[in-house]
């Protein structure tokens, strides 16, 4: 050995759980999911100027999780969607494509 003494490296047990990388889920598949599938699809079927209303206490997350999620899954799609709301309801629609507001 010389001078040099042979260190042995001590491994410290694993913190947390090892998965390959096989096993890793791809895309999103958030837990809103269904209700978003849902209110894109009637939106799709909206006629021009109508919108959703939704009452709040039917989501299933807060109104500015839902907003959020929607509003992912609407670029997604290429969807560009708008919102409002009040004490009972959110309201979501298709918004006019930007460059014809743009033009207004």
């Amino acid at each position: 050995m010389g001078d040099y003494e042979e260190v042995k490296e001590i491994k410290k047990p694993m913190r947390f759980e090892r998965i390959l990388q096989d096993d890793i889920p791809r895309g999103r598949e958030g837990k809103h999911k269904e209700i978003i599938r849902q209110l894109l699809s009637d939106i799709t079927e909206l006629p021009p100027g109508s919108a959703l209303k939704i009452p709040l206490a039917e989501l299933p997350d807060s109104k500015e999780n839902i907003r959020a999620a929607l509003s992912r899954a609407g670029r997604q799609n290429n969807l560009n969607l708008a919102t409002s709301s009040n004490k009972e309801f959110l309201f979501v629609w298709e918004a006019p494509p930007k460059s014809s507001r743009e033009n207004r």
